[in-house]
């Protein structure tokens, strides 16, 4: 088996305790081995995907019983947009443990495969109602970004308007539940209902998990200077050399995963969901609590 480099100050000891709970069903040498790749896994998995997914098929390899190591292996080929690999991945770690708290993104591998509507069918069922709020916000923003892909525009809008995107109160999901909203206001033209939510997210992005600061200068025209060059030509000054300022477009942020060009899978078979056909559907998220959602 061909093993990538890890470097000495990797020991493993790194991984979260629940984690090496797990690996201490295999032999101490294997287990030490799987955990020092996930710790690769996880330090690449931001700034380098396809590093961190190669770590975790050496990882899926040597362990593949071990349901965070199914589980890793998913959010690697996730974050490197191999939606199908990780909709596998992601549906062996649930049934290991028959936990709900990857449903979210299991929905949005269906919107990555370009299956906005089996998304909106799991953002409907039973089991949104067994995750924790947390767990239910990254479900509403899935599903607002279905609608999107369907060219549903006030949908998303609506689906986005939930008790958690009203509240004055700033929890870890608040800034990316008011940009995903701002976007969605912005994208269907209300572009002055949008510059006052893109402001309410920069107020809550403590830090710095949006470009939000960004979209909001770009919406108020403000200029950003992109590179400081000399110039010689233009301008006779005491300096050592004047400098042009060159404007950068600012791209806007996608709230919408790209579709896999891979062949896409069969939908999930054994997990009995149940149609969404309007907006109201979907509110069964949040049960009692409304249906406000960014």
């Amino acid at each position: 088996m061909k093993r990538l480099p890890i470097p000495d100050d990797v020991t493993g000891e790194e991984i979260d305790k629940d984690v090496k709970q797990e690996l201490q069903s295999l032999p101490k040498g294997l287990a030490e081995d799987v955990s020092r790749n996930l710790v690769m896994v996880a330090r690449l998995i931001d700034e380098d995907p396809e590093g961190a997914y190669g770590y975790s098929r050496v990882a899926l390899r040597l362990a593949s019983r071990v349901a965070a190591v199914r589980e890793a292996a998913g959010f690697a080929a996730y974050a490197s947009q191999k939606y199908s690999e990780a909709l596998a991945e992601f549906r062996a770690a649930r049934r290991m443990t028959g936990n709900v708290d990857l449903w979210p993104v299991m929905a949005d591998c269906e919107r990555g495969l370009g299956r906005p509507e089996k998304a909106l069918d799991m953002a409907g069922a039973p089991e949104v109602q067994k995750l924790d709020k947390a767990g239910q916000v990254e479900m509403r923003l899935v599903a607002a970004g279905a609608r999107r892909d369907m060219d549903q525009l006030d949908a998303a809008i609506v689906t986005l308007q939930s008790p958690e995107l009203a509240s004055n109160s700033v929890q870890p999901w608040t800034a990316r539940l008011r940009y995903a909203y701002a976007d969605a206001l912005l994208a269907a033209g209300r572009e002055g209902e949008a510059r006052e939510w893109f402001a309410k997210a920069v107020e809550s992005d403590k830090d710095g998990s949006t470009d939000a600061s960004d979209r909001l200068a770009e919406l108020d025209g403000v200029e950003f200077v992109d590179a400081l060059v000399e110039d010689d030509h233009d301008h006779d000054s005491d300096s050592d050399g004047d400098v042009e300022v060159v404007n950068s477009e600012v791209p806007e942020a996608k709230s919408e995963a790209e579709t896999e060009p891979e062949s896409a899978e069969d939908s999930v078979d054994d997990d009995g969901l149940d149609d969404v056909d309007d907006v109201d559907d979907v509110d069964d998220m949040d049960g009692d609590e409304g249906d406000l959602k960014s």
